[in-house]
């Protein structure tokens, strides 16, 4: 099992960044199934803002969330991961997850670079489904 699996079968809390209140979204979709999971998930909108998505309060970014964060589960184009990258490395964030079709190169070796696992390309849902039951 690799480390970025690992930290999603170990993780309590995911910060979703992308997720809105857009129920057609990929987003939404995997985010729901991650709180069906156990899991405690907490919005960061990228496009769209919200003050609450899926019962939980909503934040502009990493760094105003006032706890923990497990994994951060990205939703944004790969142009647009440099600031979230450098906020989930600021908030001091477990784990760092690009989701599939989503890559930074640089940008999650500068992760690893602080002590944060990395992945990228990969889906949290899918990775989960196939190994939470294993």
């Amino acid at each position: 099992m690799d480390d970025a699996l690992e930290a999603l079968l170990k993780a309590k809390t995911i910060a979703v960044v992308g997720l809105d209140n857009r129920t057609f979204r990929t987003a939404y979709r995997i985010a729901v199934y991650l709180q069906r999971a156990g899991y405690r998930v907490i919005p960061v909108p990228f496009q769209e803002p919200a003050e609450e998505v899926l019962g939980e309060k909503a934040y502009k970014r990493l760094v105003d969330i006032p706890e923990h964060i497990d994994l951060v589960d990205v939703f944004v184009r790969s142009e647009q991961t440099d600031p979230v990258i450098d906020d989930a490395i600021a908030a001091g964030v477990g784990a760092i997850w690009l989701q599939q079709g989503i890559r930074n190169d640089e940008g999650l070796a500068k992760a690893r670079a602080a002590g944060i696992v990395a992945t990228e390309d990969r889906c949290t849902m899918v990775e989960h489904r196939h190994h939470a039951r294993a």
